[in-house]
């Protein structure tokens, strides 16, 4: 009796792990509906999504419009820069070399490519071709990011050089801090080892080769393809992120330079098609033996490296908090609800790209925005991560995750403004005026790694010119004191407070900076800059 009772346990049981399987064979029921409701409740243009589900396309397809004010919508084959998610593609091109032999994860980068200098000789000689990928370098948060943000005149070998001026913030290999430099190495190395550009491995090697047939490497061809959606962001507040949606400059972001480290664009057709490769551990869709890259290089890229800090989210969306995160090669691997994830986001001044692997369920979904409303994609992101775990048949969703992620983003720029009424809202004599005319904090300085900038004095104000950085060009108005608010005549980029600070003589010394807001962007790094006067930059100074 005993031994009956257990098995009709277990077969119940089954029973409900079977029905929950089945339930969560398909999208979840009504999702289009959610999608387009989510999308005019927060004022998305547009969004393209892409599901796969056990080896199968269970979804690709284009909500919305590409452009603000112009009729054509999104579709599956309409384009959409990635962001980082495209660090993956930059890792396959290595993984792809591996495989043939020639190159390893653990070669040294300078044995490859002899210019490489990091800041300090021993990290030099000690790099390895898995480090450029997994942010243990010792580098800072976003270092470096403004040799390219938000557009550069440089080549990429340039910002390779550049390298070798930035100063690390830890020591080697102590810890995880995000960048995108080193990816922009990687994109150097594929090209020295490969026999080609970054640019065309990419489209030769990997997109011609995976059957991604809209996919582009190059930023021209992005511009040159009329199904492309356009960026959009709410700049007209106090923070970004705050007033009406607008139209941006496409060239703004990480740019051609640093592609390697997020330069791609997508559809949801390829990214379903992405997706299946991912989920089949390199193995080409359709069955044979054709493969993009080994299942041993592909284990690779999953195992994790280096440890993230866990950091608690607040309510209403502390139930995201995991239980581990890591990072992996060009991916973050971490757990939802005992879940593994292996995902990456993607963000680039005016579009969003988030790329989600269950693979211990088969399924993969990729979603993409042409605005910056955050709560959309990430509230989407969890409310088919709830669907694909539970499988509900009783109605959809499970919880309102973009109404949370919607409370967590207005506490977070609500939280921004205050800061700036905190910080301009000291006594109007504690201001001071400027130690010098105009004409006396005019003149062409230099960082070590960023290189030139020049100050003019013109007709009674003075203006900045980040030179390197096209179109960077902006008014400095007095704040406090000797530092001035620096308001950039292209609005999309996020200002900036620069402090002179003056010799004995009264001359400008050096200047340092920072960003006003205290949400923007980490790739505007502006607190790592340290300018001084051309004539005393010494010998480092480009």
């Amino acid at each position: 009796m005993a031994n009956s009772l257990r098995l009709s346990r277990i077969a119940t049981l089954l029973a409900s792990l079977l029905a929950a399987t089945a339930a969560s064979a398909a999208p979840p029921g009504g999702f289009d509906a959610r999608v387009q409701e989510a999308m005019q409740a927060h004022g998305v243009p547009g969004m393209a999504i892409a599901i796969v589900e056990d080896g199968e396309v269970a979804l690709a397809r284009g909500y919305g419009l590409r452009r603000v004010g112009a009729p054509e919508p999104v579709d599956a084959d309409t384009i959409f820069p990635t962001g980082s998610t495209g660090k993956a593609v930059t890792a396959v091109a290595l993984a792809i070399l591996v495989d043939e032999g020639r190159l390893g994860w653990d070669d040294k980068v300078i044995d490859h490519l002899p210019d490489f200098r990091m800041h300090d000789a021993w990290v030099t000689r000690e790099m390895t071709v898995r480090d450029l990928l997994v942010h243990r370098s010792g580098l800072g948060l976003g270092a470096g990011d403004l040799l390219y943000v938000p557009r550069t005149s440089r080549s990429r070998a340039d910002v390779v050089r550049a390298l070798r001026h930035i100063a690390p913030a830890t020591s080697f290999r102590s810890g995880y801090a995000y960048d995108n430099i080193l990816y922009v190495v990687a994109g150097e190395l594929v090209a020295a080892v490969g026999g080609m550009s970054w640019e065309d491995f990419i489209r030769r090697r990997v997109f011609e080769a995976a059957g991604m047939t809209s996919s582009v490497s190059l930023e021209d061809d992005r511009f040159a393809n009329p199904n492309r959606a356009h960026p959009h962001a709410r700049i007209g507040g106090r923070v970004r992120g705050l007033g009406e949606q607008q139209v941006l400059p496409e060239r703004e972001g990480l740019g051609q330079i640093a592609a390697p480290a997020g330069g791609l664009s997508s559809s949801a057709n390829d990214l379903a098609r992405w997706l299946q490769i991912q989920l089949g551990q390199g193995a080409l869709p359709g069955g044979g033996d054709a493969r993009l890259y080994s299942e041993a290089s592909a284990q690779e890229m999953w195992t994790p490296q280096v440890l993230v800090p866990v950091r608690r989210f607040p309510p209403p969306i502390d139930g995201i908090t995991p239980q581990f995160s890591t990072y992996a090669l060009g991916w973050s691997v971490q757990d939802y609800r005992g879940a593994r994830l292996v995902q990456h986001g993607g963000a680039v001044f005016g579009v969003l790209t988030m790329v989600v692997l269950m693979p211990d369920r088969e399924v993969g979904f990729a979603l993409q925005m042409n605005s910056e409303d955050v709560q959309v994609l990430r509230g989407l992101m969890y409310e088919l991560l709830d669907h694909y775990l539970d499988g509900p048949a009783d109605g959809w969703p499970q919880k309102d995750w973009v109404a949370a992620f919607d409370e967590w983003n207005r506490a977070r720029l609500e939280a921004g403004v205050a800061a700036l009424d905190a910080a301009g809202g000291k006594d109007e004599r504690a201001r001071g005026r400027p130690s010098l005319a105009p004409s006396g904090y005019a003149g062409a300085y230099a960082d070590p790694w960023y290189g030139p900038i020049a100050i003019r004095a013109d007709g009674g104000r003075l203006r900045i010119d980040f030179s390197q950085s096209p179109g960077m060009v902006g008014t400095l108005t007095h704040h406090r004191h000797d530092t001035f608010r620096a308001d950039w005549d292209d609005r999309a980029i996020e200002p900036a407070y620069a402090t002179f600070a003056l010799d004995a003589e009264g001359e400008v010394e050096r200047i340092t900076m920072k960003a006003v807001s205290p949400v923007a962007d980490f790739s505007y790094d502006y607190h790592d800059l340290l300018f001084t006067p051309v004539e005393a930059a010494g010998p480092n100074s480009r």
